[in-house]
């Protein structure tokens, strides 16, 4: 039989290949086959995962390595899904490109609620889903609810142990249970030491710093001028903090419009600006030339530059992103909540602040409940007495609390005019005289 993966980053394929390693998916005796998806906007002029180098040693776990684009071409992997109809048929024509005659043991992909990988779910039945996560989106909740023919297959949620103490959200509607991947695993897929020194952020620097960018714009989460105004931000603080050598690692799905504009900036701030592949995986550039400070906005990577190298790191931008992400459920607002909550802050002088005490499971459950409160009633009096202890001050929307009456006493809810306020107010302004 055959166990069928699926990945659409160089971190979850890592992830994969260190839950492989550990043997969550037993001895080799099926045949293994990879999946691999590139979602970018554009993906014809991106870079696919298994176009990477990084990626080489990767490889080796799997017997065959094959491209959803170019079976759903031209269509985009992110937009296309099978109509009901269409199930039996396009299942089939699957199974027969892939060689999926003696059947799939077990099917494993990531952010099973939205497309490829739920297409995927959808057209490879039969068989039981392992979900694994790719990043800090596991400690919030399932973006869209699952039909029950792919939530009742999903038997586990594999993760990285990336907040300790925080436990996921994603699919514990459906009581899936979740399984740490160790530490040890992980590292030693990426080649890297466990725990290394780390300087000492208060010191004065000695060597780079190092910014992490996103592809917010793409997402239509800040605009393009926003964005690189946040990257230019970035190193403005760091050269404010003394820094004049620093390393720009690009989102592998973000384009080269972004690296252009901080070059820019680095050259009137006379500043050397290295940047870095999009095909390089964060990690390897912690491991190889372990800045001074990491700075970024929300990315997973400020976490493991924390959690697996013992680097120095800082957010920037977070609190405006949590103003601007809409709707309330947006799947990023949990990982965005996380790294505000949690890590210090650059400011523009340079200066480090630590971000105000939370209780942050409380606080990530309480988000949680407030994004579907459907999904997690059980939630509701973790949010009531979060909000309680430290007020709805930025991670919370006041019209959402309202809606779902958990607005506190002293914070007056958002005023609405009636329908019958709203005509009077158009008609006055018609016939000021009437």
């Amino acid at each position: 039989m055959t166990q069928l993966f699926y990945a659409s980053t160089l971190f979850g394929a890592m992830t994969l290949a260190a839950a492989i390693d550990d043997g969550r998916f037993g001895p080799r005796d099926d045949r293994r086959v990879l999946l691999v998806s590139n979602n970018a906007a554009i993906p014809e002029i991106t870079p696919a995962l298994s176009e990477a180098p990084a990626f080489t040693a990767l490889r080796p776990r799997f017997d065959e390595i094959h491209s959803w684009n170019e079976i759903v071409a031209p269509l985009h992997p992110s937009d296309w899904k099978a109509r009901v109809v269409e199930v039996p048929m396009l299942g089939r024509l699957l199974g027969s490109r892939l060689s999926l005659d003696d059947g799939v043991s077990e099917l494993v992909v990531e952010s099973v609620a939205v497309p490829p990988a739920r297409t995927l779910a959808g057209l490879v039945r039969d068989c039981p889903v392992s979900v694994y996560s790719d990043g800090l989106m596991s400690y919030g909740p399932t973006r869209d609810p699952l039909p029950l023919e792919i939530a009742g297959r999903i038997t586990r949620l594999l993760h990285l142990d990336l907040v300790p103490d925080l436990s996921p959200l994603l699919l514990s509607e459906y009581g899936v249970p979740s399984e740490i991947v160790p530490d040890r695993a992980f590292l030693d897929v990426i080649g890297a030491p466990a725990g290394g020194s780390s300087p000492d952020p208060g010191g004065a620097p000695s060597g780079r710093a190092m910014i992490l960018g996103q592809y917010l714009s793409a997402l239509d989460i800040l605009t393009p001028a926003e964005e690189e105004g946040l990257h230019a931000g970035m190193l403005r603080a760091l050269v404010a903090r003394g820094f004049g050598d620093v390393l720009f690692k690009p989102h592998p799905a973000a384009g080269r419009r972004h690296a252009l504009r901080l070059r820019e900036t680095a050259a009137e701030l006379g500043v050397e600006l290295e940047v870095v592949a999009q095909t390089v995986p964060a990690e390897s550039c912690f491991a190889a030339s372990r800045p001074d400070l990491v700075v970024g906005c929300f990315s997973t990577a400020l976490i493991t530059a924390g959690r697996y190298f013992g680097l120095p790191v800082a957010t920037m931008g977070g609190e405006l992103v949590l103003e601007r992400l809409v709707p309330y459920e947006n799947s990023n607002r949990v990982p965005v909540t996380i790294t505000d909550a949690l890590l210090p802050r650059l400011s523009a002088d340079g200066s480090l602040e630590d971000p105000p005490a939370v209780d942050l499971p409380a606080l990530v459950g309480a988000v949680g409940h407030c994004m579907q409160s459907e999904a997690y009633p059980g939630l509701r009096e973790t949010a009531a007495a979060y909000l309680r202890a430290y007020g709805p001050d930025r991670y919370f929307k006041n019209r959402r609390l309202a809606v779902l009456d958990l607005l506190p006493v002293s914070s007056p809810a958002p005023r609405e005019r009636s329908a019958l306020g709203r005509l009077r107010g158009r008609l006055t302004r018609a016939f000021p005289s009437a």
